[in-house]
């Protein structure tokens, strides 16, 4: 594993000289920074670093007389040199290409090399224009954009310049790069400086700064002698100096912010989920930026660090994905090219009796997508919580009217144990009481929640659990060859395992409904309950839920006929899915329902929906659902929205998000997650990719589940995987079990890379994007191994 280095240390100021265009200038532009800032800072070192050049050897800029001469001060290099004059994807045909990850690494290791010396600048160029390719073919724009190196953006004096420049600039902008300044060429026909430097002091306050025009290309002896004259002007041009002080500020206030944040955070922010009392300035991550699966953090304990080669900032990888969001890696181009298109041709629009492309293009892809008979309708809201609602606000109302029941009537949600499905007080109230909610002062929960058994992996064996509360009508554990097994509902089924658990549901159910308790739905997260302890739910239990649910019409209203036989119309109460969290290719599937071989009335999706950039959720309907608010009282209509309904640039996001996740699934890019030798008794024996299957390898549950002593069972799905670990303070979400080994990987490895992660009580949890390489995967699996044998 190789994750990308930022490239920030205290004493070396690193700079990436990008140019708007081809033939710019730009190294001419960095020969006058290089010569003035040995002159100005006469005691520290200075570099010049060329990642990629293209042409005949002689002219690489590291062998070539050019930076020798008049720089010789000046440490050369370049990493690839291509004898093509073109561009360098070109240039590499029929040769060796190093991958993008390979050649960032060895540009890291020279500027580490160069950091290790101590106080000095570095200035990196790169070749042609912003979005030239690199020698794999992708843009330099995208394959240095995780370095994180401010930029100096070299503009192009001539016909045309101006827009290129401006295009160039808000291309590295909409990637995260920060353009400290902007360098430009005087030329009197065009005058490109002085419109540049209102422009972006206007619109973007970056400094613009201008140098003359370097002489016309003479013969060798006489250029020689031009240009350096030319470079002792321009050296001590008082401009000149201006820019490298800027530059120097700019560094060292990047650093000081940095280091300060942690305090700063502290001292004004209030956390969720925090107990503050508990924190100090030092727990809290400070997040440089983020690209693909990893963030760039502060390296703790190294505020002040000036004189040692150590990095400030380190890899850490997004092991929460982002809070359950991220799927298609930080920073991803495409998803933020669409945000800003969306923002650029809508911003945001009235929707309420308006319609936009985007959010009707996205019900249409997720409406195909779920491939559900029974839904038709989608409602937008803007986090999973309140699409939970929404959801709940629809089924209550179509139950109490088929039921007759009155508007004041006590109609309660039937759930699963540590079901937990959001923080507003709607969706609160559906939970059972817990940690999240025992000390709120207005909470009030309103149903029943089923027990349940679980599964889990211990000592390399599938075994579905049964609770204590229910072992004397369900019977005890069941162990199983692979979770394949578990899985194949149509198989269990045949054999009647189901029917133990159908008796169960039913009496629990007229149990209650005895007692007088009126119900309005079923909610449950699909195979998985996630902040209530990320527990893997045996699945033919859910559908034994939904299916005695479904048949119980009877049960809930006594003089109730059969229910209309309409297929794709509810019965017996609206069922409701969950899959904020299970949804969208999170296990491995488009819809976690699959996995039960049953279809929801009500579906609530979030999280991965826009791939993890920005806020929106869903909830989908059936059509006997939304017929249940038809009326000819407007009070009657489903009142209930918010200012930003289906934000455009929400659902340009995530119909860039779907678009891309479902393409991915077409190619077969997890293919190398679902062979044989990769998945084990996860997949069984037929090794079919139409069974569960996920990123993290057998090999690595099979030695997780056997560290007896200190694991209680492990289990992974699609990109999560979840370490159940023993607790001497009792299992749940105040233990305080699973931090040791949240510490240890945090601690990271000796490549100088960690992984940040978030635990639920006795409960590590490690998930992965749609896009995790298998190698990152493999380092990750390796350093829990250790991690495990010393807790």
């Amino acid at each position: 594993m190789a994750p990308v280095h930022p490239l920030l240390w205290r004493s070396l100021r690193v700079l990436q000289v990008y140019g708007a265009n081809t033939d710019v200038g730009k190294t001419v532009c960095t020969t006058i920074l290089c010569r003035a800032a040995e002159a100005i800072w006469r005691k520290e070192h200075v570099a010049f670093l060329k990642p990629v050049s293209t042409g005949p050897d002689e002219e690489a800029d590291d062998l070539s007389s050019h930076i020798r001469k008049h720089a010789p001060g000046v440490v050369r290099k370049t990493l690839l040199q291509y004898d093509l004059a073109m561009s360098p994807h070109a240039a590499a045909k029929g040769k060796p290409v190093p991958s993008d990850i390979d050649l960032l690494s060895e540009l890291r290791h020279f500027v580490s090399r160069r950091a290790a010396r101590g106080p000095g600048w570095l200035f990196v160029e790169t070749a042609g224009g912003v979005h030239s390719p690199g020698p794999s073919g992708t843009t330099q724009a995208d394959l240095y954009a995780a370095l994180r190196c401010p930029v100096i953006l070299v503009a192009d004096p001539k016909l045309g310049g101006i827009s290129l420049t401006i295009s160039a600039f808000e291309s590295l902008k909409l990637r995260g790069y920060d353009v400290e300044t902007i360098l430009v060429f005087r030329d009197g026909k065009y005058d490109n400086e002085q419109y540049l430097r209102d422009y972006f002091a206007n619109h973007h306050g970056v400094p613009v700064a201008s140098f003359s025009a370097p002489p016309s290309k003479m013969d060798s002896k006489a250029d020689t002698e031009a240009m350096s004259q030319y470079y002792e002007g321009e050296g001590e041009n008082i401009a000149t100096h201006r820019i490298l002080h800027h530059l120097d500020r700019q560094h060292r206030a990047r650093i000081d912010r940095l280091e300060s944040m942690g305090s700063g955070a502290f001292r004004q922010i209030w956390y969720p989920f925090t107990q503050h009392k508990l924190s100090s300035p030092d727990s809290i991550v400070v997040i440089d930026s983020a690209r693909g699966d990893f963030f760039q953090t502060l390296v703790p304990g190294s505020k002040g660090d000036t004189n040692t080669g150590q990095p400030a900032l380190q890899p850490s990888f997004d092991g929460s994905a982002s809070w359950w969001t991220q799927g298609l890696g930080h920073g991803n181009p495409s998803l933020t090219i669409s945000a800003a298109y969306a923002a650029g041709r809508y911003g945001h629009v009235m929707f309420a009796g308006a319609i936009h492309e985007p959010a009707l293009a996205l019900a249409e892809t997720l409406l195909h997508g779920m491939k559900n008979t029974r839904l038709t309708r989608v409602f937008y809201s803007d986090n999973g919580s309140t699409g939970v609602e929404v959801a709940v606000k629809m089924a209550l109302r179509a139950a109490r009217l088929r039921y007759g029941w009155g508007a004041s009537t006590d109609i309660g949600i039937i759930g699963l144990r540590g079901g937990y499905h959001g923080d507003t007080i709607g969706a609160m109230d559906c939970a059972e009481p817990s940690p999240f909610n025992e000390n709120i002062e207005w909470y009030d929960g309103r149903g029943v929640w089923f027990e349940y058994p679980n599964v889990k992996c211990v000592r390399g064996q599938w075994v579905i659990a049964m609770p204590d509360s229910i072992k004397a009508g369900l019977g005890d554990d069941q162990a199983f060859e692979s979770l394949a097994e578990v899985f194949d509902i149509e198989s269990r089924r045949s054999k009647n395992q189901h029917r133990a658990y159908e008796e169960y549901i039913q009496e629990t159910l007229s149990h209650h409904l005895r007692s007088g308790r009126k119900f309005g739905a079923l909610l449950m997260e699909p195979v998985v309950i996630g902040a209530g302890g990320m527990e893997l739910v045996d699945p033919l239990f859910q559908r034994a839920l939904v299916d005695v649910v479904r048949q119980s019409a009877n049960l809930l209203d006594a003089g109730h006929g059969p229910d209309n036989p309409d297929p794709t119309g509810w019965s017996g109460l609206p069922v409701i899915f969950d899959e904020v969290f299970t949804g969208l290719y999170r296990l491995g599937r488009f819809t976690a329902a699959s996995f039960l071989g049953t279809e929801a009335d009500i579906s609530v999706h979030a999280k991965l929906l826009t791939g993890g950039l920005v806020p929106l959720s869903v909830t989908l309907a059936s059509e006997s659902i939304f017929r249940a608010f038809e009326s000819d009282d407007k009070a009657d209509a489903l009142l209930h929205g918010h200012s930003y309904t289906a934000h455009a640039v929400g659902c340009q996001v995530a119909l860039e998000s779907m678009r891309q996740v479902q393409a991915m699934e077409g190619r077969g890019e997890w293919d190398w997650a679902k062979g044989g030798d990769w998945t084990g008794s996860l997949g069984g024996q037929t090794g079919s990719k139409a069974g569960p299957w996920s990123i993290w390898p057998w090999d690595l549950l099979h030695s997780v589940s056997n560290q007896t002593r200190s694991v209680a069972g492990t289990w992974a799905l699609g990109s999560i995987l979840a370490i159940h670990m023993k607790a001497a303070d009792g299992a749940g979400y105040k233990s305080n079990a699973a931090l040791e080994l949240q510490s240890c990987l945090l601690d990271g490895s000796e490549e100088g890379w960690n992984v940040h992660s978030r635990v639920l009580g006795n409960v590590l949890y490690i998930m992965g994007s749609q896009k995790t390489a298998r190698e990152d995967v493999v380092a990750i699996a390796n350093l829990l191994r250790r991690a495990l044998v010393g807790h």
